[in-house]
């Protein structure tokens, strides 16, 4: 099994920041459609979702100020989702967790890749170099 490189991530970061836009806004039409309920750090973790994803379309993005601006941004995001993510572990460790009903809406999954995709966006933004 071939791995994918960080080269093919980078050469198709027009495409990775779509799909992150594309999420953030696919979620929030979920919320003010009033399929899920209003959850301030799932409104977090979209919203980061969808900034990186713009930072990311940016032709500026190698410029050190927005890869300084993505760090913060997305620290804040990560530091929500850790911690909505967290309380899904305290569940576990004290014997209360159950999953979602929807399995597609459980806060503990969702938080987990929301953690996973800022970190992976900050990263592909940080990867940003001056074209030639």
């Amino acid at each position: 099994m071939v791995l994918p490189q960080l080269e093919t991530f980078i050469k198709h970061r027009k495409i990775i920041a779509l799909v992150a836009i594309l999420i953030s806004i696919t979620a929030w039409a979920v919320e003010l459609a009033g399929v899920v309920y209003v959850c301030p750090y799932c409104r977090t973790q979209r919203t980061v979702i969808g900034l990186l994803g713009i930072l990311l379309l940016l032709p500026i993005a190698y410029h050190w100020i927005f890869k300084y601006i993505a760090l913060v941004i997305g620290f804040f995001g990560a530091v929500v989702a850790a911690n909505q993510h967290f309380m899904g572990w305290k569940k576990i460790s004290a014997g209360t967790f159950n999953f979602h009903e929807h399995i597609a809406m459980d806060p503990f999954l969702l938080s987990g890749l929301a953690l996973t995709g800022i970190i992976g966006l900050v990263f592909l933004i940080l990867q940003q170099s001056k074209p030639e």
